[in-house]
């Protein structure tokens, strides 16, 4: 067939275009989707990774501050490997294991050698140097970078009180916390890592435990916190002599202080004065704070301590301002010497603290093969990005999507259109009035709806030939029809004229029979023509059932006495209904005619009525010679007879029973039948009641 339409217009450019954009949406939303769920993926991954390993390294970091030689690391390592999944292995600084979570090495630096390690270290664990890095994601206070000293706070080494000091200053915490809360503020002890405890009071807006409740024998070292404080002094003024400052003193919460003196650069000693001689007065300190207190100090504001200890300070360090030096070669110390003091602090410490902690260590937090850090890992598939060479990848996988849909596609439309232009053919051969030729189920492809519409359009092909050849049928029985009886006027009449027989009553009495058969035959013509059109008028009205069915009875009591046929109607109860009572005659009349036409001598038709829940029931039953099975769907068809002769002493026109149908449809009822062959034919009709 001729292409009607233009390429541009027809179906397969428009489901190609429609694909093409689908398929380039679709790439770009997967390409973003993808991008961002997976980049989400591997910083939520990546984010998951480095708080594993900083928790694993706070825990190690912490067990290496509590105790020299790495005691208990074993059992440590493998709890931190089976709640991270991933192998834990801790060295020496010469790589021999000291714990691995898979079980090989031991305590003390016993182990086999890691060579099969990663060649650098995750971390080193050292409580004298932390990594303030690692230590920050590891939501631990202890964990904190010891401040500038990188001193881990748990390390406290000598500064660790025994129980009867733990118990003394816990009593005096408690009466300072009792007293608050008397006051009704919320208060409570907190224990650090030397065993000291502390008060703090998130809530004291009155500054109770610096004034009303506080009690100097909690800022006081006990004695072994003075013993401990006496070495560091003594390691710290070391070095600073060694560094040409003058010495100081250094307290229990890390911060030094400097009494009123003056420092002689030429004997490197601190020279005190007479003041300070004789009441021991400290005046502003000149120095700072390396770091957290080892025993764990108090919270807030350094106290001010109304009496005096040798050794001691009686009012806070805190910053001071410089000193102008004197003449005569002699300096006042001042806050020039702070760095200074700060690092001779901070190495003391480390030199004091170093028998009480373990060696530093290597940790390896690899996959659970070994293979390679986690963070490593993680730091590696985080690296997404679209280079030249991704680019081009990603463009070609594009191309080759957008190409495999295109042709698809095509092939779909293909498929898709073919069976339509089979059916555009098929149906333009119709309009020609050519016969219509069944579009092919291979034709119509696999396509579900094509195939229906294929085999919808075959149907309808099929029933317009059945009601061609019906329509040729009907015209040759209308014509049959007519024929016969005008066939017979005509020949009466010519023989009449011809003078052939005489023009007697018994003559013209057969051909008034002959033209009420005719006219007989243009009335059910004209009913059937005016139910087709939608313009069968009915005047309904209420009517009792009964009545009908004995004024169709009475009807055809004569006719069926001359068939020799017993007529008889019963009605139970009183049925009423509301429909066009001469219309409704005529239909059950046709019923009774045809019944009494094909029933034997002998034999019997009833006509019965009654009502059901929701209609009215009328039924005329024969013991006639019945309906063939093969012939009963066909018995309401117009002009159909089951004597395919058409005699006239074999039944009528064959417009009844299609009559009474349409007068039924009329009245929104149903008319079926049933039949079995030999015993008679039941036709029932139902109405709606009301």
């Amino acid at each position: 067939m001729a292409r009607d339409i233009p390429f541009r217009k027809s179906l397969l450019p428009r489901l190609l275009a429609v694909s093409v954009l689908v398929s380039v949406v679709s790439i770009a939303a997967t390409a973003w989707l993808a991008a961002q769920t997976t980049s989400g993926a591997i910083r939520q991954e990546q984010g998951q990774v480095l708080a594993d390993d900083a928790r694993v390294y706070d825990e190690l970091l912490g067990l290496a501050a509590g105790a020299p030689g790495w005691q208990g690391a074993e059992k440590t390592v493998r709890e931190l490997a089976r709640q991270t999944g991933r192998r834990i292995t801790l060295t020496t600084q010469d790589r021999v294991v000291i714990a691995d979570s898979r079980g090989k090495g031991g305590k003390g630096g016993k182990g086999s050698s890691g060579d099969e390690l990663p060649s650098k270290a995750s971390a080193v664990v050292d409580p004298l140097a932390v990594d303030g890095a690692l230590t920050a994601g590891a939501g631990s206070a202890d964990a904190e970078a010891g401040g500038q000293d990188r001193i881990d706070p748990r390390a406290v080494g000598p500064f660790r009180l025994p129980g009867t000091e733990r118990k003394e200053l816990g009593k005096v915490a408690g009466s300072i916390v009792g007293c608050m809360q008397d006051l009704g503020v919320s208060a409570r002890v907190v224990q650090g890592p030397s065993g000291r405890p502390r008060v703090e009071a998130p809530n004291d807006p009155s500054q109770l435990l610096d004034s009303s409740c506080h009690d100097y024998r909690l800022d006081m070292p006990t004695r072994t916190e003075s013993k401990a404080l006496d070495r560091l002094n003594e390691l710290t003024n070391a070095c600073l002599r060694r560094g040409d400052a003058p010495p100081v003193k250094v307290g229990l919460d890390l911060t030094w202080w400097q009494s009123l003196g003056v420092f002689d650069r030429d004997s490197g000693r601190y020279i005190p004065t007479d003041a300070e001689t004789a009441t021991d007065r400290p005046v502003e300190p000149g120095g700072g704070r390396v770091g957290p207190e080892p025993g764990g100090g108090r919270v807030g504001p350094e106290p001010s301590v109304p009496t005096k200890e040798p050794g001691t300070p009686t009012s806070t360090p805190s910053a001071s301002s410089y000193v102008p030096e004197p003449t005569g070669g002699v300096s006042r110390v001042g806050n020039e010497y702070d760095t200074k003091t700060a690092a001779c602090v901070g190495s003391a410490r480390r030199e004091q603290l170093g028998l009480y902690v373990s060696e530093p260590a290597l940790l390896f937090v690899t996959s659970s093969d070994g293979s390679r850090t986690a963070v490593a890992r993680a730091v590696e598939s985080s690296r997404f990005s679209l280079s030249g060479a991704n680019t081009t990848r990603l463009a070609g996988l594009s191309a080759g999507i957008l190409a495999v849909t295109v042709a698809v596609t095509a092939f779909a439309a293909t498929r898709l259109t073919r069976p339509l232009r089979a059916l555009t053919a098929a149906t333009q051969r119709m309009k020609t009035g050519e016969a219509a030729e069944p579009v092919t189920a291979r034709s119509a492809g696999s396509a579900g709806e094509i195939r229906q519409l294929a085999d919808a359009f075959n149907d309808m092909a099929a029933h317009r030939k059945a009601l061609e050849d019906q329509r040729q049928a009907m015209v040759s029985d209308v014509a049959h029809e007519l024929r016969t009886p005008l066939s017979n006027i005509r020949g009466w009449l010519e023989a009449a004229e011809d003078g052939v027989v005489a023009t007697d009553p018994e003559l013209v009495t057969s051909l008034l029979e002959e033209a009420l058969l005719l006219q007989h035959i243009v009335n059910d013509l004209q009913d059937l023509a005016a139910a087709d059109a939608g313009t069968l008028r009915l005047h309904r009205e209420p009517v009792h059932a009964s009545d009908v069915v004995d004024q169709v009875a009475a009807a055809h009591q004569a006719g069926a006495e001359a068939a020799g046929v017993r007529l008889s109607a019963t009605t139970l109860g009183d049925p009423c209904f509301t429909a066009d009572p001469l219309r409704l005659r005529q239909a059950i009349g046709n019923l009774v005619s045809n019944a009494v036409r094909h029933t034997p001598e002998g034999g019997s038709v009833t006509i019965s009525c009654r009502a059901t829940l929701d209609a009215v029931v009328v039924e005329v039953a024969d013991t006639g010679t019945g309906i063939d099975p093969d012939d009963l769907p066909h018995v309401f068809d117009r002009f159909w007879r089951a004597d395919k002769s058409r005699t006239r002493a074999t039944g009528g026109s064959g417009l009844g029973l299609a009559i009474v149908r349409q007068l039924v449809e009329g009245h929104d009822g149903t008319v079926t039948a049933r039949s079995t062959p030999g015993e008679g034919a039941v036709f029932t009709v139902r109405l709606p009641s009301g």
